[in-house]
């Protein structure tokens, strides 16, 4: 297990370096298995992006942190310090919200999640997991993606549109082909997406979607802000940064 360093502040001064107009990073798109991984999906485009990807090292890495099928962003935050990866993850609730529970999305595994996470919060910082109680604007999104870093973002898969998928599957885009998709419920859907890019001109934001193996998606900055504040994300925002 290696350590990563901590992101340097001086590194990011806020508002010294105004973001490029246009930035769309190769980061490859690999596909989730089932309907419950996208985050280790997204984890993978990272370590690959990171040319870090063993998948015999990763899956060890999955037994030795326990992950099955219930994957938090705090989760994916310990897998990438177990790589090594320099990181900070900024979210609105250091541990679960207890209002979760009565979402569907959550419901199922809360009472058994619930001390789990917390229980990762509560040692992250022992453990040498970076994790800050924190806002983060499109603006501090676009200055990381300018330097060729990418961020693990939560959404809410009901609200999250793609201007690039054809109509058929525009809002059916995160479950693998086969699965009813259930983005035609109302209820919250959680789903992570690797971000990749943007165009400030025309107000997009470049994402891959791991519900695709073929493509990447964009969305207008609007959209994609509602869905990553949407009650249930924590606008969870993992950053990583290439010079781990």
């Amino acid at each position: 297990m290696k350590s990563p360093r901590e992101p340097d502040k001086e590194e990011e001064p806020p508002g010294q370096r105004p973001a490029d107009e246009h930035i769309q990073l190769k980061v490859p798109v690999i596909q989730q298995l089932y309907h419950w991984d996208c985050g280790l999906a997204c984890a993978r485009m990272v370590l690959q992006y990171l040319n870090q990807l063993s998948e015999e090292e990763f899956q060890t890495a999955l037994e030795d942190l326990h992950l099955s099928k219930s994957i938090w962003t705090i989760d994916l935050a310990y897998l990438m310090y177990h790589f090594g990866v320099k990181h900070k993850l900024c979210t609105q609730t250091l541990g679960v919200d207890k209002g979760y529970k009565n979402q569907s999305f959550y419901r199922k595994h809360f009472d058994t999640e619930e001390d789990r996470v917390n229980q990762l919060f509560a040692q992250a910082k022992a453990c040498g997991v970076l994790v800050e109680k924190c806002t983060v604007t499109v603006q501090d999104l676009q200055q990381h993606l300018a330097r060729g870093h990418i961020a693990i973002v939560l959404v809410n898969a009901v609200l999250l549109l793609c201007d690039l998928c054809s109509r058929p599957v525009k809002y059916c885009c995160f479950l693998p082909i086969g699965q009813k998709c259930f983005c035609r419920s109302p209820d919250y859907q959680g789903h992570f997406i690797v971000l990749c890019g943007y165009n400030k001109s025309s107000g997009s934001i470049f994402y891959n979607n791991p519900a695709y193996a073929d493509r990447t998606c964009r969305t207008s900055i609007s959209n994609f802000e509602e869905a990553r504040q949407s009650y249930g994300t924590d606008e969870d925002v993992l950053f990583i940064y290439v010079d781990s």
